[in-house]
């Protein structure tokens, strides 16, 4: 039987006090996430109690935030790739067999009709402006590796952060209860909780209207799978927020970087590396102090010589005084071959880093030639280590947020009613396009592997060009169907037209081919000429 939370009669808890239990449990998780959040990007999750004032800290390197923001950018663009369908809708094998009953009509009417849905999917995706919070979501898992996704009646995307919420999930990952805290002003709150709050207040209406109130969102399944939410404030609920999410389509979205089996939290990829970063944090702040040391100039003058220090420090550029070089000298620090060792040490750590962000600096070897090919493979090695992280948020966000856009849409009417047993979404990005481009390498190897064993003879007469044409438009998910790439009957017509043309070539003697050339000559216009 799937876990679940429920509230006992005799032990009345609200959303506040249920908030606070949990709170002790998501502390440590907060805490590590705070601590590769100061050594990348500080502002994405700052210390408890800081606000717009406070001054966040400065890291010395620049390596994690880079990282952070090339590996967000990279899975936006993998994940949710702008101009194409990140999912395809697919039909049940048996039951497509049985509608279409080798009838290819019907089966392009309902391919198109899938199609039609997809793309008002994903044109709604694109008109809530999503990619902005679905990049700021994938910067908190990096760091963070946690983050709750809100996906609002109209389509909209809210994100929160892990200081924001707490989540309690069962054995196999899926959460059980979640709770969301969010700090209001007195005027930007609902009318029936600042109804509550006025109540609660003696309705004294002078009161400070800066100050923050607390509203907690409390969401929990129930025993058929479906999730209850409403909303408390002042440790009274809230009339009118009551509501329940059919099972599967959630509004609240729990995302995790890296599944740990029996934990309610995720870890996250800063986290993974956080002893590099704090190594690289200590060093180059070394290296800063030490150049900062190096740069200072202290003169040496020896009190016992003839030159005198107040006229040294009084002369401008180009005088000329009295004194011996022997007396002077410059205060010079002899740790250089030092830190040699350090910068070397830096330096290795920091190659270390790029790599695991996917950084290009960190694929391409210092040499004089390197080859665009070498850095393409080099590049897909490295993406293809975010395997693990692809299938997780193609469960975990990709396909929910799918379903929860199709449940908004079709109940405000804009899409029709699909029958799910037998319609479902598929992810084609992220997991499935790592396969596709091992596919397309793998099928550009066999062909090379071929003509260099047996020549391109072998691949001319035993290779047919249009299935290649084809499974390789399919490996890239490319649809070709729009007359780009001609049929068979097509390339038989057209080897057809040039035998013929040449047969007709070689038919006409040489002499009467050159007299028609200069006749056809004679009839064009000369050049300049009015038209």
């Amino acid at each position: 039987m799937a876990e679940t939370y429920e509230q006992q009669p005799s032990q009345p808890m609200t959303a506040e006090g249920r908030y606070s239990q949990l709170e002790t449990q998501r502390s440590p998780a907060l805490t590590r996430a705070r601590d590769a959040a100061e050594l990348t990007i500080p502002a994405l999750l700052p210390r408890e109690s800081a606000s717009d004032a406070t001054e966040l800290y400065t890291p010395f390197q620049s390596v994690g935030a880079r990282g952070v923001n090339n590996l967000a950018a990279k899975l936006l663009l993998a994940l949710f790739p702008p101009g194409s369908s990140f999912f395809r809708l697919t039909v049940d094998a048996f039951a497509l067999d049985e509608l279409v009953k080798d009838n290819e009509e019907v089966r392009q009417e309902i391919e198109s009709a899938l199609a039609k849905v997809e793309r008002a999917v994903n044109t709604r995706l694109e008109q809530k402006a999503a990619r902005p919070i679905l990049s700021e979501a994938f910067k908190h898992l990096i760091v963070t590796g946690n983050g709750l996704l809100q996906i609002l009646k109209s389509g909209s995307m809210k994100f929160h952060s892990l200081a924001c919420y707490v989540v309690k999930r069962d054995a196999v990952g899926e959460p059980v209860e979640i709770i969301v805290r969010e700090g209001l002003s007195r005027k930007t709150l609902p009318p029936a909780a600042a109804a509550i709050v006025a109540a609660e207040s003696d309705g004294k209406e002078d009161k400070d209207t800066t100050d923050i109130i607390y509203l907690y969102t409390w969401i929990r399944r129930q025993e058929n799978g479906s999730q209850k939410v409403h909303q408390e404030i002042c440790g009274k609920p809230i009339p009118g927020t009551e509501g329940t999410y059919a099972a599967g389509k959630s509004a609240w979205l729990p995302l995790r970087w890296q599944r740990v089996v029996g934990m309610d939290y995720g870890r996250g990829h800063a986290e993974e590396y956080i002893g590099d970063l704090r190594s690289l944090e200590s060093l180059s702040q070394a290296i800063v102090d030490f150049a900062a040391n190096a740069a200072k100039v202290v003169w040496l003058v020896d009190e016992g010589g003839v030159t005198m220090k107040s006229k040294l420090e009084k002369a401008p550029s180009g005088a000329v005084i009295d004194g011996n070089k022997k007396d002077v000298t410059t205060l010079s620090m002899e740790k250089f071959p030092d830190f040699q060792v350090v910068k070397a040490t830096a330096n290795d750590i920091e190659h270390r880093l790029e790599q695991a962000f996917l950084l290009n600096s960190s694929i391409q070897r210092q040499a004089e030639r390197v080859t665009a090919e070498e850095i393409r493979f080099m590049a897909g090695e490295l993406e293809q280590a975010l395997g693990g992280t692809y299938s997780v948020l193609a469960a975990e966000l990709q396909h929910p947020l799918v379903v929860r856009l199709m449940a908004v849409m079709q109940k405000a009417g804009e899409l029709p009613h699909l029958p799910e047993k037998l319609v479902s979404p598929q992810i084609v990005t992220g997991l499935d396009g790592l396969g596709r481009s091992s596919n397309v390498m793998k099928l550009d190897l066999l062909l090379a592997g071929v003509a260099q064993t047996f020549g391109p003879e072998a691949v001319e007469e035993y290779v047919s060009v249009g299935v290649y044409i084809q499974q390789k438009a399919d490996a890239l998910a490319l649809e070709i169907d729009n007359g780009l790439i001609r049929t068979e009957e097509e390339v038989q017509k057209a080897r057809q037209q040039r035998a013929q043309q040449a047969l007709l070539e070689k038919a006409v003697p040489p002499g009467i081919k050159a007299m028609s050339d200069q006749a056809l000559a004679a009839q064009q216009p000369p050049a300049g000429a009015a038209q």
